[in-house]
């Protein structure tokens, strides 16, 4: 079943109701001290602080100083509006600057090899025709490594059944699978976003996907040729070079992309305790953890403090050896 459309500006920014209370309660305050906005709203400044980590997070609310600022609700949506804008023009401008490389991908020698240099031709195709749907199946199945997509709008194409059954199929098989959706895709095909996502699928949102793209570890990538929204034609590159190079566009846009926690499998989902032990276990930063889960580093700081003191620990060190020692890793 499809959400029910947003009636407020905090509603279409994807906060609770619960939030955007809060968001409201403090506005009226803005530019007083912590302990003062705490009091009239009858909470400790502790308390307070925690509940305004969400706005925090996405810069409507701002503790500096001692002083609560909080931006209308206008200047808010402004500034987000310009930030995803921004996000998508540079996806644009890398996609447009690597389009220029495409033709290089069936490319022969232009000229004759002397002694010292030998022009080869790149390993891949371009075609026409067929079921693309097969083709990328029949790739997943018979290759090795991990998969990542950008999905402009291939929910509205018939095959996306079997396409998740592909998906799936892979994933029970211990690979894994990425994709980045425009925005749209959570109102459109809220449905079949979510099948993918029960599948085991990670997904991660930006504004505007600039076009299809498909790449199977560092040795297939499937694109349109030109880049954009067409099935065919299509360039199915070997090359390892240029795959890798698709690759980390996509981990760039990636890192840049926003999770969905509300797509989260409820059942068979990591323990949140194991999960953090494990990244505290291999260096991982608090920032980096709070963009794998997507909450704010405030929220993961206050965890991980948390799971400290129930561990007696001193240090993260302590941390994983008294984890072991429990079985809890």
């Amino acid at each position: 079943m499809a959400r029910p459309e947003p009636t407020t500006v905090l509603a279409a920014l994807g906060f609770s109701p619960a939030v955007e209370r809060t968001y409201e309660q403090v506005l009226r305050h803005s530019g007083q001290r912590v302990a003062y906005v705490a009091a009239a709203l009858l909470r400790s400044p502790e308390e307070l602080l925690s509940e305004l980590d969400p706005l925090v997070a996405r810069g409507m609310v701002r503790v500096t100083d001692d002083r609560v600022h909080v931006e209308s609700p206008a200047q808010a949506l402004a500034r987000l509006i310009v930030e995803l804008s921004e996000v998508a023009s540079h996806a644009q401008t890398e996609l447009t600057a690597l389009a220029s490389a495409v033709p290089l991908l069936v490319a022969r020698a232009a000229r004759p090899p002397d002694s010292e240099h030998h022009v080869l031709p790149i390993d891949g195709e371009v075609s026409s025709g067929g079921d693309p749907g097969a083709l990328i199946a029949s790739l997943i199945r018979n290759s090795l490594g991990d998969l990542s997509w950008l999905r402009p709008e291939q929910w509205r194409a018939p095959r996306e059944r079997d396409m998740l059954e592909v998906v799936r199929e892979l994933i029970a098989s211990g690979r894994r699978s990425r994709a980045i959706y425009p925005v749209r895709a959570l109102r459109e095909a809220p449905d079949i976003v979510r099948a993918r996502a029960a599948a085991g699928e990670q997904i991660r949102v930006v504004p505007e996907v600039p076009t299809r793209m498909f790449v199977i570890g560092t040795s297939h990538a499937v694109v349109p040729d030109p880049l954009g929204f067409v099935d065919e034609p299509r360039i199915l590159v070997r090359q390892q070079g240029i795959v890798e190079a698709l690759g980390l566009l996509f981990e760039m846009m990636w890192e840049r992309a926003s999770p969905v926690p509300e797509l989260e499998q409820r059942e068979g989902r990591p323990d949140l305790r194991a999960f953090l032990l494990r990244q505290l276990a291999t260096g991982a930063q608090d920032e980096q953890i709070a963009r794998q889960l997507g909450l704010s580093l405030r929220t993961v700081r206050r965890r991980v403090a948390d799971l400290m003191s129930e561990l007696g620990a001193d240090s993260r060190f302590q941390a994983g050896v008294e984890a072991v020692r429990r079985g809890w890793l």
